[in-house]
């Protein structure tokens, strides 16, 4: 199918590989397993026939999630980097967002260690050969607690290098120091032997903006806050005059990687820098490389226009709005009707800029008995979040394959998510990569039928101009009536110059929808001018036909019938 309809900058598809789990084909899967036991995946697993698998599936972009160094409990200190303190890592490999190296990638996903940027680059360039793009997580709130580069460039200073650490505020200092020494909670059991406590005097401020000495367990405690000119024990006074040092530091970072290749970044936690460090970066960075994207995590919908308009980014995590309500109408007990309050009291001014999801790192699998239980379930919610603005969308690895989560990796436990924490192999992908065949060919019915599905998806919205460039019209307004309850039913248009499409969800899980669906007279008659009768036309799947007549009291699509959790589309012509 050709995509090129698509192929403008906000309707893309981003397709997040968890690096270190996405092709290992080791599924010992121990406890807490270390290196040996797990296996992990090397950046040469992912190979040709993965790449141009996934951009069979509609990928654009790949985020290769947890690539850049960082804190673990496996020792590589044989290859001239030091060991980490295991009371400061997570899991026995280690949180992707525990940087202790920005100049470097992980040592375990490389075939040679001492050949690891090389391997790295290796994979930039067989994503780009393919036409797919390269982005990279950006982790600028916080680092490792015992960070430290080994290769960085010549000239290049290590956080916190040159601080004054007497206590006091210097927005010059990249970290924030306290006036006691680190007391880690007693409660953190790692599951390696070690024989001296971990140690920091002065302590320094913790990840998630703890400005005491002694971080709980539900802290990021791994972690230290990085200075960005905020004084926080100043009701947060900003000193952006001069420019911090921690920005200085933060642009070279973005530079190394946008000079090797790397197409965008997803940044971690970006509300939790000041919106004034990305108005400044972002900018500086795209004179360099004017196509580079920006994706900010942010869940606060208050910031949302001060992070596209005055922080300059691409996109914006749409986790709040839109996955918080699709989530809770596919578990059973949600509201049609926030989907409404989505757009209309959060993003509808900038939705092209919102990314959609229904699965990423951080939140538990659809497939999981946490969650909706089975793949099917959020078929609609998928459709939904493909087709509903212009702006991208985003699959996590193994979403397409219903991955189902079901028993405790290591630091997490059992909790419904792919851990990020430990080394662990994904059963639901080996017949998938079949030694490196990435075959769809050898995968189960259900699993073939799942990834249909998701593809399907995809090339709808990819290939349909309404969908990626068009106007978003909700019915919600027009339709409340006895037949059509706008809590579990959720109806709208998406139309361009040439091609109007009709969308009609049923979210009840256990009652199928037979309604009316009420049409815009204003829009129709605009739309089909001088028609007294159009064409509704079933597409993606299923033969219907109706006709609706125009007429200047009420336009209406008759008796129509959508199965529960199910939904239904509609060319007009």
């Amino acid at each position: 199918m050709n995509l090129a309809v698509a192929q403008r900058q906000d309707k893309i598809v981003v397709y997040q590989i968890f690096t270190r789990l996405f092709a290992n084909q080791n599924v010992s899967n121990n406890l807490n397993g270390t290196l040996q036991q797990n296996g992990t995946t090397k950046f040469s697993d992912i190979n040709e026939n993965a790449l141009k698998s996934l951009r069979e599936l509609g990928a654009s972009h790949i985020w290769y999630t947890g690539v850049i160094e960082h804190a673990t409990m496996t020792d590589f200190s044989e290859f001239g980097i030091k060991a980490d303190h295991p009371q400061v890592v997570k899991g026995i490999a280690g949180s992707p967002y525990a940087i202790k190296d920005y100049y470097d990638v992980n040592p375990y996903l490389a075939s040679n260690v001492n050949d690891r940027m090389k391997e790295f680059e290796a994979l930039v360039k067989r994503t780009h050969d393919l036409g797919l793009q390269v982005l990279i997580d950006f982790v600028p709130n916080h680092v490792a607690r015992q960070y430290k580069s080994d290769v960085k460039p010549e000239g290049i200073k290590d956080f916190g290098e040159k601080d004054e650490k007497s206590g006091s505020f210097s927005n010059q200092n990249n970290f924030y120091y306290l006036k006691d020494g680190l007391q880690l909670p007693s409660d953190i059991k790692p599951p390696v032997e070690f024989s001296e406590n971990y140690t920091e005097n002065p302590a320094k401020a913790t990840g998630n903006d703890v400005f005491s000495a002694q971080p709980n367990i539900n802290d990021w405690f791994e972690t230290i806050k990085l200075n960005y000119g905020v004084d926080y024990l100043d009701n947060r006074s900003r000193h952006f005059n001069p420019i911090p040092d921690t920005w200085k530091k933060m642009y070279e970072i973005l530079d190394y990687w946008s000079k090797k290749g790397v197409d965008g970044f997803r940044c971690d936690m970006a509300e939790m820098v000041p919106v004034e460090f990305w108005g400044w970066v972002i900018p500086k960075i795209k004179a360099k490389y004017p196509n580079t994207i920006f994706i900010a995590e942010i869940y606060n919908p208050g910031e949302y226009a001060n992070y596209i308009f005055n922080g300059k980014f691409d996109y914006l995590y749409d986790k709040v709005g839109l996955y918080d309500a699709l989530r809770r109408l596919i578990e059973g007990h949600g509201n049609a009707m926030d989907i409404t309050n989505v757009w209309q009291k959060e993003s509808g001014d900038f939705a092209n800029h919102m990314l959609r999801f229904l699965e990423n790192h951080d939140e538990q699998r659809i497939a999981s008995d946490f969650f909706g239980k089975n793949p099917e379930s959020a078929f609609a919610a998928w459709m939904l979040s493909a087709t509903l603005h212009t702006g991208p969308v985003m699959v996590y690895f193994g979403q397409e394959l219903g991955v189902k989560p079901d028993k405790a990796e290591g630091f997490q436990g059992n909790d419904g998510r792919t851990t990020i924490f430990d080394y662990w192999g994904l059963p639901e992908l080996q017949d998938w990569i079949s030694d490196g065949k990435f075959e769809i060919k050898n995968l189960k019915p259900e699993q073939k039928a799942i990834r249909d599905f998701h593809k399907k998806t995809l090339y709808f919205s990819l290939s349909n101009a309404a969908i990626a460039y068009g106007e978003f019209h909700d019915l919600q307004y027009l339709n409340n009536n006895l037949e059509y309850n706008p809590n579990k039913t959720y109806a709208y248009l998406r139309f361009i110059q040439g091609q109007m499409l009709l969308f009609v969800y049923n979210f009840d899980k256990n009652n199928t929808l037979n309604s009316e669906i009420r049409l815009p007279v204003d829009l129709l008659t605009v739309s089909f001018p001088g028609k007294k009768v159009i064409k509704a036309t079933q597409k993606f799947e299923g033969k219907e036909k109706h006709r609706i007549k125009i007429n200047a009291e009420d336009v209406k699509l008759e008796s129509i019938s959508v199965a529960p959790n199910s939904f239904k589309i509609f060319e007009l012509k």
